[in-house]
């Protein structure tokens, strides 16, 4: 049941739970920690994997944000699964997020 806009409230979606994991040593710019259970605050527009990115980085990114981050979407070699399914195939930085899904990030780049 929405609010009337006639009372001037904003129809919000509610707030989504999602895993958020990283791995192949993109962890370490997350203070080593694989997984992460958040809670996505509810807002006007429905969450899409670029709303999730900029979340993370304000919220969750330790340090060295150009080895996760570039431009609005990932460095390329991070390999993104959405639910165990490439992103690629789900609309990338425009998947729309759905309560429980599970985002994995898995870094490609190592030294050597």
């Amino acid at each position: 049941m929405g609010i009337s806009c006639e009372l001037g409230f904003l129809n919000m979606a509610a707030p989504l739970s999602v895993e958020v994991e990283f791995g192949g040593g993109a962890e370490l710019l997350f203070d080593g920690v694989k997984k992460h259970q958040v809670t996505l605050p509810g807002q006007e527009e429905p969450w899409v994997i670029r709303d999730l990115l900029v979340w993370i980085k304000k919220n969750l990114l330790k340090e060295r944000p150009e080895l996760f981050i570039q431009g609005d979407s990932v460095r390329p070699g991070i390999l993104v699964l959405i639910n165990d399914a490439d992103w690629e195939l789900l609309g990338e930085l425009d998947y729309q997020l759905q309560d429980q899904d599970s985002i994995l990030f898995i870094s490609t780049l190592h030294g050597g």
